[in-house]
């Protein structure tokens, strides 16, 4: 499959995109992407998410142990950052991709709807 050396990277790959892989966390980093300054208070975050403190806690922790965001405290606050620059990017390129996919989707829909015959058949129940 891939060589011994390359088997980290791969893993490391991996591990990003399974910290990805939940909307919440999708619109964590989407919030802080767009945050003034890049960095947002935990409150900010409960806003937005429309999240309880404990889901939005371990939604944050799932993304700190992969490396995706960073925490400060300061007295008794926390605000939370983007690890990289880039992260805004890559959710700028996966937005993209989405709407390129869905846009290919409803093409795909419409060249199907304007089939001959399309409208005729019947529906599950019976019904024509």
């Amino acid at each position: 499959m891939f060589s011994d050396r390359e088997a980290p990277l791969y893993e490391i790959k991996a591990n990003l995109f399974k910290g990805l892989a939940h909307p919440a966390r999708v619109r964590i980093l989407e919030i802080l992407a767009d945050s003034p300054g890049q960095s947002c208070p935990v409150s900010t975050l409960l806003e937005g998410t429309g999240l309880e403190a404990s889901h939005l806690s371990q939604h944050l922790a799932t993304l700190r142990r992969h490396g995706v965001v960073t925490s400060v405290r300061t007295a008794n606050s926390v605000t939370y950052s983007l690890a990289h620059p880039k992260i805004a990017e890559l959710l700028a390129i996966a937005r993209t991709f989405l709407l390129d996919t869905l846009a290919d989707a409803r093409q795909q829909l419409e060249a199907a709807s304007a089939l001959p015959g399309f409208g005729t058949a019947t529906t599950h129940d019976g019904a024509a």
